[in-house]
């Protein structure tokens, strides 16, 4: 059988098979219709396809470029890599309704807004539910009453997004800085935010109205409890208007304890106790009067520190002094006991370690303008001392400190004394006595007997004070604050501040400043610690019947990488 001819376009007589092409024969979708001119054929024609590569065209790869240090490993497994959102999904939180409404509301507030569970209000007593403008009105009066007490602003935070979140607004964002509280709700994606702001105009401290405030957030946020936004304006109306639980003789008497227990507790007797006494309380007296006539604070600083500063210069002239062998340099340093800001530098350094640093920023600029108004009080009653020919050596200043019996003791009065001071409740006085007598004995353990560093000891006894006073917050449904703040006050770096300051008077500028580095460093030990410890509490200790949902995320708000 002939074979057919490649490429040819003409019929055969053949049959119909013939007239059909082959198989093997490829047909240009350009081939010219039947009875049209048909070209002139080629000497060698090639089957053509629309897929054909054309002329010129190499198939061939380029060559790689050349390599990076950040180019993917050839290792590398997108399946088994990590990754910021897991294929599977990020998992609900669900904080569970047995933990503390300060994990669970902390919980909720470091989530992204488009991650919060959607959740029932608790107080429901409306179908249309409460009017937007009151219920931020009254977050916004809380959260002021918790800042102006001297809470931290993660905390207030908490509790104002608490609020909001019990009466039904889910979409808020509260917004805390040192003297400025807003808070923003929209109501949905279509509607416009409603925002409002308060500002904290003056602050003291008062944790009994501080406790208060939080057993009000504590039922408002508790299904258990039917708390109206008329019942709750009524309960913040009758806290404000609350009287403090002590008179103004007894916390004057409590600062002149706090002087006498911190020269005690530096190594001094009976008349250093009384002359420091009797020095912190003439110093309190003249800052009310300060206060009184609106005086700023800075200025009653430098005032209150001065009358202890005198009485240990005076009793280094009195030619008695040896007699009744008082250390002056234990007087004028109880005295500072009794100044020092260890509450607002405990308050800074909590927030600048949780991520608010303009809040963090203020309170430790705060902090910086009340210790320079006690280097200035003390340091101008030195200077007239050295121009009497007043005897104060730092290296025999202080001699005979490791009395463990006493200084337990001394430590625990302090703490007592320090409670008061602060405002506190009668029924948590006596466990923030304890604590601070723990923090003295953990210290007096690991520095006198141990031979650690104090910086060290103090960040552990600090940290033990963070932790038992999380503890006892946590199982009261209270602020963390009474139990903590008092308890630090053994540690505070009271010989250390007034041996940089002698230093410096004395014209000795390199010990001077070494000294006031290290009472830096034992300041932010303390506040170190004292975090710390809270933070190892919500890490490790759960509420008996919260599950794994309630513990908390970071408070990182960036990723470091």
């Amino acid at each position: 059988m002939a074979e057919p001819k490649r490429g040819g376009h003409g019929t055969d007589d053949n049959g119909p098979e013939d007239r059909k092409p082959q198989s093997d024969e490829a047909r240009s979708a350009f081939t010219p219709p039947s009875g049209g001119r048909q070209p002139e054929p080629a000497e060698e024609e090639h089957p053509t396809s629309e897929f054909a590569l054309p002329q010129g065209l190499t198939t061939e790869l380029p060559a790689p470029p050349e390599a990076s240090a950040f180019d993917t490993p050839s290792t590398y497994s997108a399946r088994n890599a990590p990754a910021f959102t897991p294929a599977h999904g990020i998992p609900m939180i669900r904080p569970t309704k047995e933990a503390p409404w300060q994990d669970r509301m902390r919980t909720l507030l470091r989530m992204p807004v488009g991650d919060r569970p959607v959740t029932e209000p608790v107080q429901r007593h409306d179908d249309a539910g409460p009017a937007v403008p009151r219920v931020l009105d009254l977050t916004l009066r809380i959260g002021e009453l918790l800042l102006a007490g001297g809470e931290g602003a993660e905390d207030v935070e908490a509790a104002m997004f608490g609020v909001s979140r019990a009466y039904g607004l889910d979409r808020c964002e509260p917004n805390v800085t040192f003297t400025l509280l807003s808070i923003s709700y929209q109501p949905s994606l279509v509607d416009d935010p409603v925002t409002a702001s308060r500002t904290v105009r003056r602050r003291g401290t008062d944790y009994t109205r501080l406790a208060a405030v939080y057993h009000l957030i504590d039922d408002i946020t508790s299904p258990d409890t039917d708390v109206t936004l008329e019942e709750a304006y009524r309960t913040l109306a009758e806290i404000r208007r609350n009287r403090h639980p002590y008179p103004g003789w007894a916390l004057t008497g409590a600062s002149g304890l706090l002087a006498g227990a911190a020269s005690v507790l530096v190594g001094g007797g009976p008349v250093v106790f009384l002359a420091a006494m009797v020095g912190a309380m003439l110093g309190d007296r003249l800052a009310w009067v300060l206060a009184g006539r609106g005086i700023p604070e800075f200025y009653q600083f430098v005032v209150a520190a001065m009358p202890p500063a005198a009485i240990g210069v005076a009793l280094t002239l009195a030619p008695s002094t040896s007699l009744f062998d008082t250390q002056p340099s234990a007087v004028i340093t109880g005295g500072l006991f009794a100044l020092l800001p260890g509450r607002a530098l405990v308050a800074g350094v909590q927030d600048g370690l949780t991520g608010y640093y303009i809040t963090a920023s203020a309170r430790l600029l705060e902090v910086m303008y009340f210790f320079i108004a006690i280097v200035m009080g003390v340091l101008i009653v030195l200077y007239l001392g050295l121009q009497l020919h007043a005897e104060l050596h730092p290296a025999t200043a202080l001699q005979g400190t490791e009395r463990p019996v006493t200084q337990i003791l001394a430590s625990m009065l302090l703490s007592f004394a320090f409670a008061i001071l602060l405002q506190q409740e009668r029924n948590t006085v006596l466990m923030v006595t304890l604590n601070g007598g723990v923090a003295w004995l953990i210290y007096g353990a690991m520095n006198n007997v141990g031979g650690i560093s104090p910086v060290a000891a103090t960040a552990v006894a600090a940290g033990l004070v963070g932790l038992f006073g999380q503890l006892f917050s946590r199982y009261q449904y209270a602020s963390a604050l009474p139990y903590v703040t008092a308890a630090i006050g053994p540690l505070l770096p009271g010989s250390a501040t007034y041996f940089g300051l002698l230093g410096i008077a004395q014209n000795d500028l390199n010990a001077g400043m070494a000294s006031l580095s290290k009472a830096a460093a034992l300041a932010l030990a303390i506040a170190i610690g004292v975090n710390l410890g809270g933070e190892i509490s919500r890490l490790f200790l759960k509420t008996p019947g919260a599950g794994r949902g309630a513990s908390r995320r970071a408070a990182k708000r960036t990723r470091g990488f």
